[in-house]
């Protein structure tokens, strides 16, 4: 049996300090990571076009409805994989 595809999280990036590889304010994907977040991080699809872990505290996670999300994963405004 097929399971679901989870839905695709999205996180605004509040915070850079220190880090070149995040653009506040931009929109960022966020990948599934059970491990990372009891950690209090997020795997984010950064500038480079790959997954890294960033602490939780410099992003805000958004809800966007799924129309929207499709069209953003879609386009180059979002950091995607």
């Amino acid at each position: 049996m097929l399971r679901p595809r989870a839905r695709v999280r999205f996180a605004v990036c509040v915070s850079n300090a220190g880090c070149e590889d995040l653009q506040v304010w931009k929109l960022y994907k966020v990948l599934p990571d059970r491990a990372a977040a009891k950690e209090d991080h997020l795997r984010v699809v950064d500038e480079s076009g790959e997954d890294y872990l960033y602490p939780a505290s410099r992003f805000v996670l958004v809800e966007i409805p799924k129309p929207a999300a499709d069209k953003l994963l879609g386009t180059a405004a979002v950091a995607s994989a």
